[in-house]
């Protein structure tokens, strides 16, 4: 892909993505061909300030693990109340960057 093309997706998507990642998510743009560079546009990215909020209003229900794809543990969330509130306030300390995780992982898993 061509380097402007990776500049600016960074420049749009950095927020998307952890600041040690960025290295790697540079390098796999810039390996893709440009035949991929509106799959790579159209990947559903999560915005981890979105996640954050909602895990603050609604993270004792789970709904903050079910928006990032963590169906499994969202159901844990919803079932125990959110671990009895204690799982739910710890999680307003680590979905932004699980948010940002699973970001990578999505990209990073572009073919």
């Amino acid at each position: 892909m061509d380097s402007q093309k990776v500049d600016m997706y960074l420049m749009s998507n950095a927020k998307f993505f952890e600041g040690h990642q960025l290295n790697a998510v540079r390098d796999k743009l810039a390996s893709l061909d440009d035949s991929k560079f509106m799959l790579v546009q159209s990947l559903n990215l999560k915005d981890p300030t979105t996640s954050l909020i909602i895990s603050l209003l609604a993270g004792v229900l789970g709904i903050d693990r079910f928006i990032i794809g963590d169906t499994g543990l969202g159901v844990g969330k919803l079932l125990t109340c959110g671990g009895l509130y204690v799982w739910a306030v710890v999680d307003w300390f680590i979905i932004q960057g699980r948010t940002r995780e699973i970001n990578f992982q999505r990209l990073m898993s572009v073919a």
